[in-house]
């Protein structure tokens, strides 16, 4: 099964905040940066099934590439930032902080989720994929949901894998073989 990953456009943020599982609304720039990923999307089309984050970044960009239909999962949100939501890093004065920067492929943020829970959550979400009849699916998600998934797919080491992380509205595609049954 061919998954086409595509991460959200630009979300309405200043530079440097820390927006996890906050449901922030996507950039000005918005038009302009899904009609490019929605030309790109064209190359892997027609899809089988398409689903999206709940975040309303995920679903716009879902909508504008023509899957309104695209259903939602929960376990494709991006990681929870617990404490640090919507500040600034650079004005976080939680000391775990460092801590995480050191270390973040294992600690979780305050109150927060660790990668290893995200990675989980993105794996039970293609674990369930694996099972279904589909040959091309389109997935609308977010940086983190991404790098899961392919470490799930073997494209990267744990070590290598947020030096993959794609750009705003960007794809990636892995490709994973049906579960037996």
């Amino acid at each position: 099964m061919q998954i086409i990953l595509v991460r959200h456009t630009t979300p309405d943020v200043i530079p440097g905040t820390c927006y996890g599982w906050t449901d922030v609304d996507v950039a000005d720039t918005f038009i302009q940066e899904a009609a490019i990923t929605k030309e790109n999307l064209k190359e892997y089309l027609p899809v089988d099934k398409a689903f999206t984050s709940p975040l309303k970044r995920a679903v716009k960009l879902a909508e504008f590439c023509g899957f309104k239909d695209a259903e939602r999962d929960e376990r494709l949100k991006e990681m929870n930032m617990g404490d640090w939501e919507m500040q600034l890093y650079d004005h976080i004065k939680d000391p775990a902080l460092e801590l995480w920067y050191k270390d973040y492929l294992h600690l979780p943020a305050t109150n927060g989720e660790s990668f290893p829970a995200l990675f989980k959550r993105v794996a039970s979400f293609l674990d369930d994929l694996k099972t279904k009849p589909y040959k091309r699916v389109a997935v609308f998600a977010h940086g983190g949901v991404i790098v899961a998934a392919g470490l799930y797919a073997k494209l990267f080491t744990e070590e290598e894998a947020f030096h993959h992380l794609v750009k705003y509205g960007e794809l990636q595609v892995i490709n994973l073989q049906p579960s037996q049954k």
